[in-house]
């Protein structure tokens, strides 16, 4: 089973989308938010080199965010 990890913020609409999206696959993910949280904000930067969210990794795989993510389930690559 894949580890989805989901960095977002509380206000984000892209991170509504990209939680949303991987519930209705049915896919469990850890969220994590980092709207009040510099340490977190700095790791997800440097893991992922981008400072917007969400940034999605699986199986610590940075693949970008909600339009990444939507584009590997067209694909039929979230299964």
């Amino acid at each position: 089973m894949q580890h989805i990890k989901v960095y977002s913020t509380h206000h984000c609409p892209w991170c509504v989308r990209a939680k949303a999206l991987l519930d209705a696959r049915g896919l469990d993910y850890e969220e994590i938010n980092i709207s009040a949280d510099t340490d977190r904000t700095r790791e997800m930067v440097e893991r992922s080199g981008r400072r917007t969210v969400p940034q999605i990794f699986i199986d610590d795989q940075p693949i970008g965010g909600f339009v990444e993510l939507s584009a590997l389930d067209q694909k039929g690559k979230l299964n």
